[in-house]
């Protein structure tokens, strides 16, 4: 029986990973919530199974996760299963990385120093690093997030804190693959709880897939439907430009169109032709091996944002928007000088000064700096200068 220590507990690692390791059976999982007790308490209440709603093929019961653990109180308990796990997950969002726009981590980041001080840490990051600097057995630490280089941008974070915390990390008992993560599971609603009598349930489609790198220090579940791959990027690439480029254009844009959810927004008659000429411009910059995926890819995208059944809110996309236009825009726009890109753009930007306007705090790691950036007398120069994007003023501009 392996065990896998999971950090990030919300509705898409229930959806995604929880789903494939409930699936691949002989395998344990223990759940890590750092940010509150709403979760394990509601999990708890029914021995942590949940259902899982899948879009057109009904409630399946999830039952993998053997507990939950949460800060302060199971401080100890979370280093004695880093101690015992054979991979330590991750779904924290690009913002629980705390990387700088270099990909540095910001060691100056309240939360990050405060780890620094080794009075227990509060962070994936700080966690990680005391954690594997007790460990001699091999390990490998998985990130499933929404980054380009998920792998290679956690051990940077890691390597980073450990040296500057002065831990000494045994690196060849240690392995960080990359991974690309599909499967769009929206926030649960009262709906889906009335459906499925669960009040934990989770919503999601039927869609789902998983490329990781082949690249593991020890042993892994026999994952049904995962591809392990000799380079992830391509397919990170794919869907973070194409994918993840269009749902924050439906975002932003959508919202300024007064808005609900993704189906609306791209049955739009402005928004819906933006959308095909951003993914048209975005497969354009993808590599030769995944070329040939991108017209079918961009139809079957399309038919997953029609879905009216997921209920997919634009606002829980639009969500950390300074440390997701770096990966799903900017790129794309800086490479191919595309017009939808720079539409999404300056979606962003006018949902910045709006939301700023009335009074209303972004929710976004740097939402105070955002703040400040749209009281300035050049508001799109300064947004983009937060985001490390500067250089495509001119073509946000038009």
């Amino acid at each position: 029986m392996g065990l896998i220590l999971h950090f990030g507990l919300g509705n898409f690692a229930r959806a995604h990973l929880l789903d494939y390791t409930d699936q691949a059976q002989g395998w344990d999982l223990v759940g890590v919530s750092l940010r509150s007790t709403a979760i394990r308490d509601g999990l708890a209440q029914q021995g942590f199974d949940y259902d899982l709603c899948v879009q057109g093929q009904g409630v399946r019961r999830i039952r993998v996760l053997r507990d939950v653990l949460t800060l302060p109180d199971d401080r100890d308990a979370i280093f004695q299963a880093m101690a015992e796990a054979d991979i330590i997950s991750a779904t924290v969002t690009e913002k629980g990385y705390h990387l700088d726009s270099a990909g540095r981590l910001q060691l100056d980041d309240p939360a990050i120093a405060s780890d620094l001080t080794g009075q227990g840490p509060s962070t994936l990051i700080g966690f990680l690093a005391f954690g594997l600097a007790g460990r001699n057995s091999p390990v490998s630490v998985l990130s499933c997030d929404n980054r380009v280089g998920n792998g290679d941008a956690l051990k940077t974070a890691v390597a980073d804190f450990a040296a500057a915390a002065g831990l000494d990390l045994n690196w060849d008992r240690l392995s960080f693959p990359n991974a690309m993560v599909d499967r769009i599971t929206p926030a649960t609603t009262d709906a889906v709880r009335a459906i499925s009598g669960d009040p934990m349930a989770v919503p999601t489609e039927a869609f789902s897939e998983w490329v990781i790198e082949d690249n593991f220090a020890g042993p892994r579940p026999d994952w049904p439907g995962v591809q392990f791959v000799k380079d992830v990027a391509p397919h990170e690439l794919r869907k973070l430009r194409m994918l993840n480029g269009a749902h924050s254009l439906l975002a932003y844009a959508g919202l300024g169109r007064e808005l609900t959810y993704v189906h609306e927004a791209i049955r739009d008659p402005v928004l819906r032709p933006l959308v095909q000429d951003l993914m048209a411009d975005a497969g354009r910059t993808l590599p030769d091996e995944v070329q040939d995926q991108v017209p079918n890819y961009a139809a079957a995208l399309i038919a997953r944002f029609e879905n009216p059944e997921l209920a997919h809110r634009l606002d829980q996309i639009a969500m950390d928007g300074s440390q997701k236009l770096p990966y799903r825009f900017i790129p794309t726009l800086r490479e191919t000088g595309s017009k939808a890109v720079a539409e999404g753009v300056r979606a962003w930007i006018a949902y910045c000064v709006s939301e700023t306007a009335k009074g209303r705090a972004l929710n976004d790691p740097l939402a105070a700096d955002i703040a400040r950036a749209t009281q300035q007398d050049e508001p799109d120069k300064a947004l983009l200068q937060i985001i490390g994007a500067q250089d495509v003023l001119a073509a946000v501009r038009g």
